[in-house]
């Protein structure tokens, strides 16, 4: 598998106890749908390595504390703090309609009700207060909010975004 075949997941923060056992924090909206992983992804030396988990204990909105099958102490697990979790793409249930990952929908064009299309979707800017589509049209850059609201349709087949950009948005960048 390639990097790109892979979504961040979290991070590790800690070592708990003396059996190395880590606490993570979970970079997800559903973290009871993570509760019977078998296995992440950390990155080691430059590589992917699988690390298959013994036990995971939810803790409270996006913490955990893991185990994995080969770190067994304090020491071993302190080796990983501050790795970051990943699990391969294919893993992620398909979504429909107009729910979308945010690496999905990369690459689509963009077309507004109002102006037409607007250009191609490089990317969605993850802040914590507020995810942007961040859309390439000619040598500008248009950031329009991620909300429900401004989103029409999702064409995956077509790989075409429709959008109703709130009125005077689209003005400012053209």
């Amino acid at each position: 598998m390639q990097r790109d075949d892979f979504y961040y997941l979290g991070k590790i923060l800690k070592t708990v106890g003396n059996k190395g056992q880590l606490m993570v924090h979970l970079d997800v909206d559903e973290p009871l749908n993570y509760e019977e992983l078998e296995s992440v992804y950390l990155d080691v030396y430059g590589e992917r390595i699988p690390f298959f988990i013994t036990a995971m204990q939810l803790k409270n909105r996006n913490s955990a504390i893991i185990s994995f099958s080969d770190v067994l102490t304090t020491d071993e697990a302190e080796e990983y703090i501050g790795r970051e979790m990943f699990l391969p793409l294919d893993s992620l249930p398909k979504l429909s309609g107009k729910q979308f990952y945010f690496h999905e929908i990369e690459g689509f064009t963009v077309i507004d009700k109002n102006y037409g299309k607007l250009g191609i979707l490089e990317s969605v800017l993850d802040f914590n207060h507020q995810a942007l589509f961040q859309v390439r049209h000619g040598e500008k850059e248009i950031l329009i909010p991620v909300v429900d609201q401004v989103i029409r349709e999702i064409d995956r087949e077509n790989r075409i975004l429709s959008i109703e950009a709130p009125e005077g948005l689209i003005d400012i960048y053209l």
